[in-house]
């Protein structure tokens, strides 16, 4: 996305109140989108915040609207893995969602899910694309339609656990436990 420009005195981007946002709802959560925080973060007055947005709802409408492809254009690379085992597969999606780039944002996004059905529906449609990709990794392994959908959903909810488990920050620890994981979910 683009770097901010307020301070500079050029007119913001779309994408620069968008970035904003989704850094003050990482670090701070919900609560911490207001405009005044935002004007403040990017070094702009509110009439910039007004030129681009109705209010705060279509602030955050366009939030939500932004970060469905955005996850999307991240978990597009599930499907696009090229010769890679279905355990690399598997592997390369529980890091992605504990990589230091997404683990707050992802957090933050399913927090918000809990009280907005917009934002819970955006993110039931992303899950449900990874729950297809793991789905497939373990067809491709070798388990057949039931195993591979129980191990799925078993897989995907660990990840999700994982990512609630780790603290302020991504920990080594939970990769290596992820891995761990991954090893006894791909068992006999």
């Amino acid at each position: 996305m683009a770097s901010s420009r307020g301070a500079a005195g050029n007119r913001l981007a779309l994408d620069d109140w968008i970035e904003a946002g989704y850094a003050l709802l990482a670090e701070e959560g919900i609560k911490a989108l207001k405009v005044d925080r935002l004007c403040e973060r990017l070094g702009v007055t509110k009439g910039s915040f007004y030129w681009h947005f109705d209010g705060m709802p279509s602030y955050r409408a366009a939030l939500v609207g932004s970060w469905g492809p955005l996850r999307e254009q991240d978990r597009s690379t599930f499907d696009d893995t090229g010769e890679a085992t279905p355990r690399e597969r598997l592997s390369h999606m529980m890091s992605s969602l504990l990589s230091q780039r997404h683990w707050t944002l992802e957090r933050a996004m399913r927090e918000w899910a809990r009280t907005d059905d917009a934002v819970a529906e955006s993110v039931r449609a992303a899950d449900r694309r990874v729950l297809r990709a793991v789905r497939q990794a373990f067809v491709d392994y070798g388990f057949d339609a039931d195993d591979a959908d129980l191990r799925a959903n078993a897989t995907f909810a660990a990840g999700i656990g994982f990512l609630h488990l780790s603290g302020a920050t991504p920990d080594a620890r939970h990769e290596l436990s992820a891995e761990r994981f991954l090893d006894l979910m791909l068992g006999r």
